[in-house]
């Protein structure tokens, strides 16, 4: 992935198991990082995003959010095994972990199971989190809520556009 290799330990009970999904890979090899500054992978389950982030942007600063202990607990092994120290975890839900924190970019494969009520929250609180100029970068299957997820992103942000598209995903974007 982006010209690297990673190796990632999974478990049931934290999603996509098996291999890293197609959504979550689109995102990896799509997102925009910051030239410095703190980054937050927004519910990171075992932290294959916010590893691969950490790893290629050294002079970055990673948080990790994850609700699901598992995922947490994943996600520092994985981060040991993939060499990666500039990654920081925090449990908890959504924002609250990092209620006092600002992100130059906020990255995220939202919980599309969990439904539109966890995931609204996410792009709508995400302002309040994030520096001038900073990103929001969300990934989506096409045909699940593309459209309405993107006008929310307009509303919130007054912008989105579609960073990249493969394999019925879409990685959308806005800036602050």
């Amino acid at each position: 992935m982006r010209g690297g290799f990673f190796e990632f330990l999974t478990a049931s009970g934290v999603f996509s198991k098996t291999r890293i999904d197609l959504g979550t890979r689109l995102l990896i090899e799509s997102m925009v990082f910051p030239e410095n500054g703190c980054m937050l992978d927004l519910g990171c389950g075992y932290g294959a995003v916010g590893i691969v982030a950490a790893r290629l942007n050294p002079h970055t600063h990673v948080v990790m959010v994850d609700v699901n202990e598992r995922a947490i607990r994943l996600a520092k092994k994985n981060a040991k095994i993939n060499g990666v120290a500039n990654v920081e975890f925090k449990h908890g839900f959504l924002y609250e972990p990092v209620s006092n924190m600002r992100f130059e970019a906020i990255l995220t494969n939202p919980p599309v199971s969990a439904g539109m009520k966890i995931i609204h929250p996410m792009i709508e609180q995400a302002p309040q989190h994030m520096t001038k100029n900073g990103t929001f970068q969300m990934v989506v299957r096409s045909k699940i809520g593309r459209k309405t997820l993107m006008q929310r992103m307009i509303n919130t942000f007054g912008n989105a556009e579609v960073l990249a598209r493969q394999s019925g995903y879409r990685v959308l974007i806005s800036k602050t």
